[in-house]
């Protein structure tokens, strides 16, 4: 049986245990609200920007552009984004299993490359004998709009000159403060709508031409598609990181509850045991 003082101390950490939970939580919290108002004033643009742009590609005909060219994919680039640090629940460990199933799913048929973006990202997949371009472990939240731009370029790169066939990007997309929704989403090509859509027959004015509105509108595509995955991404993780850190708050408090009793009964036991010896010594010298 534990001691007293053993109990007093093992209450006192994880009393400051919990004082790091709540900080934790607070820091979080305000993250979140930040991230949220982000996503939440953007996400109609990057929802309704793939359709547009697949209707504009569809009614370009037959500009010739490489974006929106569809091959077989027998070299496949990944893009996998994660979260920077841990203390978040089963964000990043849900994200690694669906991301695992997609690989073994598509390495059946071509070869994949890999972004890794996320030092969870980088540390998980470097472990396994994959073929890694480009590593993004620290500094996400702080990734500028030209660096987004950049890597928006390079995966733009890689399809226009046949060095890839697809790109794709695995992320956290956030759906609600308790679960985010993992998402696996195709960034490249362009997919036109299936013929019979709503597109069809329509015929637009093109100022100036079809093939340099699309130069300057695909790229900036591809780039919103990036932000969105990594601003998602963000959102959803301080999301997981708040709920992880309000249940181990929580968990900490009915610990110190369960101590505390414990503590009152070694002590009520040890003061009746006081008691019973004093009551003994004294019925002894009364004989």
């Amino acid at each position: 049986m534990p001691t007293l003082i053993d109990l007093r101390r093992r209450i006192r950490g994880v009393r400051s245990s919990q004082r790091v939970t709540q900080a934790m939580k607070t820091v979080s919290m305000a993250k979140f609200r930040k991230a949220q108002r982000t996503v939440l004033e953007t996400r109609p643009y990057w929802h309704v920007f793939p359709l547009i742009m697949a209707k504009a590609a569809s009614w370009a005909g037959d500009v010739d552009h490489p974006l929106v060219w569809t091959r077989k994919e027998k070299r496949v680039e990944v893009m996998v984004v994660s979260s920077e640090k841990g203390l978040a629940g089963s964000f990043n460990s849900n994200l690694f299993l669906k991301a695992q199933a997609f690989i073994q799913e598509k390495s059946q048929a071509a070869k994949l490359n890999f972004v890794l973006v996320g030092k969870k990202a980088v540390n998980f997949f470097k472990r396994q004998n994959l073929d890694v371009d480009r590593a993004y472990p620290e500094k996400i939240d702080k990734m500028g709009r030209e660096e987004i731009k950049e890597l928006a370029e390079y995966f733009m790169r890689l399809y226009a000159f046949s060095k890839t066939d697809a790109v794709y990007v695995v992320y956290n997309e956030f759906k609600s403060i308790l679960s985010p929704r993992i998402t696996i989403a195709k960034i490249l090509p362009v997919t036109l709508p299936p013929p019979g859509d709503g597109a069809a027959g329509i015929t637009p004015d093109w100022e100036p031409e079809a093939l340099p509105l699309l130069n300057s509108l695909l790229p900036l595509y591809v780039e919103s598609q990036v932000h969105h995955a990594l601003f998602e991404s963000q959102a959803a993780e301080h999301a997981a990181r708040m709920m992880a850190m309000d249940n181990a708050t929580k968990n900490a408090e009915d610990l110190i509850a369960d101590l505390v009793l414990l503590l009152n009964k070694i002590r009520q036991a040890s003061i009746t045991k006081e008691i019973l010896e004093i009551m003994t010594a004294v019925e002894a010298l009364a004989k």
